[in-house]
């Protein structure tokens, strides 16, 4: 018979009972049992869930030497979030399709019918259904689809537990630049949407960095400016290579412009730690959470209800007001001609002086509301200033073309050159942030000095890297 193991705690458990077996009474010796065996059963049951800990600890330590580790960390990192933006890009063409053609080919006309049929007066009719509801129906289409793909996706990552190994990974390097490193947690999230990176910088204890990562989250490419991005990169920048390869050098060019944008992250975050936001880097311990399987319900209510629709409503309240005044400058007429003539010539000036014109600059100030109603409104801008009446939908209202080579020619008729495509792309990431950003940013920081920084620092990155371009190409070119 094989000798009982001494130290197994349940066995010695036992032999204590069957040595008292004799020394006591048969019923106190009943109980003393009965709490013995309830006291191996918690052992034992404790046993097995060190087992299956010890189980899942391997895993874990597993998966974060291929997470973590310096040789792969980054590659992975690079790849998850390039494959997430390529979900959310191409996936948001269908449903953006969809939305496309039900708000703009089927309500539009509609709305333009009941208008039409009650004798609504022609400005009022303007106002409010080619000003108002085509700003508010041009960011629905082209906002709703990709936020509703990168935000459950992003959240699939959190609860998975991968985005604090991301933070991990690139502690070092914002450590450097004297901010934190949960500010890559906040990076990322700015890719979807940049209010919704700066409401999540409240991950950042520290106030003077957390004041960092809001005000740097505007160089995170969101997903209104995605579009403009591959539009223009497919128009100036594909055209340079054979057919064959202008797939490839777009998509390179798109993604450069993101990297820029990083570079601006955290070039910015080193120049604020040691200007207006001086002091200690915070010593950042973190607790690297157990890998879990994502709840898929939960996940899509919390990205789709706390995240897109606040979101969302936000950029319609500030989008309408945007359409009402872009139908107003193209409509309201002085010595014949209407107010956006007047502007776009007074821009000319400035705008080509940093590689750009007075439409574009125009474009960018009207569409502070929305990045998504820029490029419908430079279209429109130009087809109305340069009589291009074939392409017109009416003065003020906003249209995009199906085909890159129609929008392409109609850009090149407005005297668009490839410095003008390569400085739109930079200036379409070194610009102001959006209306509804702007009032996320002072609603969390209740501060309008600290707002109004967030502001105007990216514009003067914007205009200074355009006149840099500008030179350097006319000197070569």
């Amino acid at each position: 018979m094989d000798k009982p193991n001494q130290n197994n705690p349940v066995e010695k458990l036992l032999e204590q009972a069957s040595a008292l077996r004799w020394q006591i009474g048969n019923d106190y010796h009943d109980k003393l049992t009965e709490g013995i065996y309830s006291d191996a059963a918690s052992i034992t049951q404790r046993a097995e869930i060190r087992k299956d800990n010890h189980r899942s600890d391997h895993f874990d330590r597993m998966l974060d030497r291929i997470l973590t580790s310096r040789k792969f960390g980054f590659p992975i990192m690079a790849l998850i979030l390039s494959v997430i933006l390529w979900l959310t890009i191409q996936g948001a063409n269908y449903p953006s399709g969809m939305l496309d053609s039900l708000l703009l080919g089927i309500i539009y006309p509609f709305l333009k019918n009941i208008s039409s049929q009650i004798g609504l007066a022609w400005w009022i009719d303007g106002l409010l259904i080619d000003g108002i509801y085509m700003a508010v129906a041009w960011v629905v289409a082209v906002m709703l689809p990709p936020m509703a793909i990168f935000f459950p996706l992003f959240t699939l990552l959190e609860d998975f537990g991968y985005l604090p190994r991301v933070a991990f990974n690139l502690d070092g390097l914002f450590k450097r630049t004297g901010a934190h490193g949960k500010q890559a947690l906040t990076m990322s999230m700015g890719w979807g949407c940049n209010a919704a990176g700066v409401v999540a910088t409240r991950i950042i204890d520290s106030p003077r960095e957390r004041l960092i990562a809001i005000i740097t989250n505007n160089f995170s490419l969101c997903n209104g400016r995605w579009p403009t991005q591959i539009l223009i990169a497919t128009i100036f920048i594909g055209a340079l290579v054979p057919a064959g390869w202008s797939g490839l050098v777009s998509t390179a060019a798109v993604i450069g412009i993101a990297f820029l944008g990083v570079f601006f992250t955290f070039f910015t975050s080193w120049l604020l730690s040691r200007t207006m936001l001086k002091g200690e880097v915070s010593t950042f311990t973190l607790e690297l959470p157990p890998y879990r399987p994502p709840r898929f319900w939960k996940t899509l209510y919390t990205s789709l209800i706390d995240r897109t629709i606040i979101v969302l409503w936000r950029a319609v309240v500030f989008a309408a007001p945007a359409g009402a005044v872009i139908w107003l400058i193209s409509n309201i007429d002085i010595s014949g001609q209407s107010l956006a003539y007047y502007a776009i010539n007074f821009f000319d000036d400035f705008g080509f002086i940093i590689g750009l014109n007075g439409v574009i600059i125009l474009a960018y100030i009207v569409a502070i509301p929305a990045n998504e109603i820029v490029i419908p409104t430079i279209l429109m801008l130009t087809v109305a200033h340069f009589g291009m009446d074939a392409f017109s939908a009416g003065d003020g209202v906003m249209f995009e073309l199906d085909s890159d080579s129609q929008t392409g020619d109609i850009l090149r008729t407005g005297g668009w050159t490839l410095l003008t495509g390569i400085n739109l792309m930079l200036f379409s990431l070194l610009h102001n942030p959006c209306s509804t950003t702007i009032f996320t940013i002072y609603k969390e920081t209740k501060s309008w000095k600290w707002t109004t920084v967030a502001t105007i620092m990216p514009i003067i990155f914007g205009i200074v890297v355009c006149f840099l371009v500008a030179q350097f190409y006319r000197i070569l070119f």
